[in-house]
């Protein structure tokens, strides 16, 4: 116990400290590269959290996860047949463990298997946002839902994996402009404390994602160990990948569309000449009478592709069928010429 001279002596002391402050020994750093050390700018490094992907590289796992998230959102949109919003709200990296310890339980936690990478990635979907879609592809209008607390049923999973299944192909064509990859659910679990992909000092990812559907919203979180797309880290780095997924999108992009137009189907056809009458001469006309155009019958016709003059083509036969020989492509801005009947 401390009387009252000694609480005095103690606080005297304290303030002799704070006095001479000032003439506290000076820190030294040392450094082999270094010889002017007064303008180094000193950072507090934890090493609990060690930031192993740069900020370019996260950059591009952001834009990465915004095409999924949008195509997830047109995909659910259609499924649901409603409005399904779904944007990402966070890019950040941490240890498996600080993810782990700040994810509810229960929830929907999916372990996703990349079909060409060692490991395993993980993705969870609150409860918040399962059972609104649930109730919605039950036929419910999720008016004064209730969210139970509690495991998912099997039949609750069943009508999950159809959503699940979408955001895998959603993920997959995402991931393509940086490697083609192809993801599947190995395992669900209700409780994350339960699950362990990697130590819980490991580095890892977190995309969080936000879902929202009419007055309901939850959130996703998608986790992606380090060890686990170390081997594609260097493909993401903000130049390199910017300029590989423009080529990699305009070259596929265009042979795409290019094999959908070489299966459409068109109509073709030969005119052979054209001419007006009025609609009496129309509806006299009998068996036998001629109409007199302003083609001549040596002048070639015109092929109609999709009701556009494309060539010019002479009409005949060819094996006891109507063909045309086509002579030449019709130019931009080409007009047909056509000349008066001979009269004699």
């Amino acid at each position: 116990m401390l009387d009252q001279n000694d609480i005095d002596a103690l606080m005297a002391a304290t303030e002799s400290d704070e006095a001479l402050g000032a003439h506290a020994p000076e820190k030294h750093l040392f450094s082999r590269t270094r010889k002017d050390l007064e303008n180094v700018e000193i950072r507090e490094y934890d090493f609990k959290r060690p930031e192993r992907v740069s900020k370019d590289q996260m950059m591009a796992l952001e834009t990465l996860h915004e095409a999924f998230a949008r195509n997830f959102g047109a995909s659910l949109s259609g499924f649901l047949r409603t409005i399904v919003e779904v944007r990402v709200a966070a890019c950040e990296q941490m240890t498996y463990g600080e993810f782990v310890a700040g994810l509810p339980n229960p929830t929907s936690y999916n372990l996703i298997q990349p079909d060409v990478l060692e490991g395993q990635m993980c993705l969870e979907v609150s409860p918040l946002i399962i059972y609104p879609i649930i109730d919605r592809l039950l036929g419910g209008t999720n008016q004064d839902l209730f969210i139970p607390q509690r495991p998912m049923t099997a039949i609750e999973q069943r009508l999950i994996s159809n959503v699940m299944g979408r955001g895998l192909d959603a993920l997959s064509e995402a991931w393509e402009s940086v490697r083609p990859l192809k993801f599947e659910i190995t395992a669900t679990e209700s409780n994350p404390q339960l699950v362990q992909i990697v130590p819980p000092n490991e580095v890892v990812m977190v995309i969080g994602l936000e879902v929202r559907m009419a007055s309901r919203a939850g959130t996703m979180n998608l986790c992606i160990p380090y060890n686990v797309i170390e081997p594609v880290m260097e493909e993401l780095s903000s130049q390199s990948w910017f300029a590989v997924s423009r080529n990699d999108q305009t070259q596929s992009t265009a042979a795409k569309i290019s094999q959908n137009l070489d299966q459409t189907g068109v109509q073709v056809s030969a005119v052979l000449a054209e001419t007006t009458i009025t609609l009496r001469d129309l509806s006299e006309m009998k068996p036998g009478d001629l109409i007199v155009t302003t083609t001549a019958s040596s002048e070639a016709s015109t092929v109609m592709v999709g009701g556009e003059p494309k060539f010019r083509a002479q009409v005949g036969q060819h094996r006891g069928k109507r063909a045309v020989q086509i002579q030449r492509a019709v130019a931009r801005g080409e007009r047909r010429q056509s000349r008066l009947p001979e009269i004699g």
